[in-house]
């Protein structure tokens, strides 16, 4: 079982989640200029199971996620294709805008 944070954030009409790996959380990853911090005031909402959180991934209008299991879970539902994945030191990350 892989755990992962999640934060529903509703702004108007739009649903904002966010997920991450729940070991990366709090962790300053870098590639090159790119800083990108998992912060917890961003990412640490409830910690639950990723098909969980996949249900929620698919009711939002924007998305932010950053991890290898989440990730990959999404690109697996087809909720992210895998060429609009962003390496930062290693680690997965993608958002997903729906109009």
């Amino acid at each position: 079982m892989t755990d992962v944070y999640v934060k529903v954030m509703q702004h108007g009409r739009q649903l904002l989640v966010a997920a991450c790996d729940a070991e990366i959380l709090g962790k300053r990853l870098q590639e090159g200029e790119i800083i990108f911090e998992v912060r917890e005031r961003f990412y640490k909402g409830s910690l639950m199971r990723i098909e969980e959180a996949m249900m929620l991934i698919r009711d939002a209008t924007i998305v932010n996620l950053i991890g290898s299991n989440i990730v990959k879970n999404a690109v697996k539902a087809g909720l992210v294709h895998p060429e609009a994945i962003l390496l930062i030191s290693g680690v997965p990350h993608a958002q997903i805008v729906k109009l």
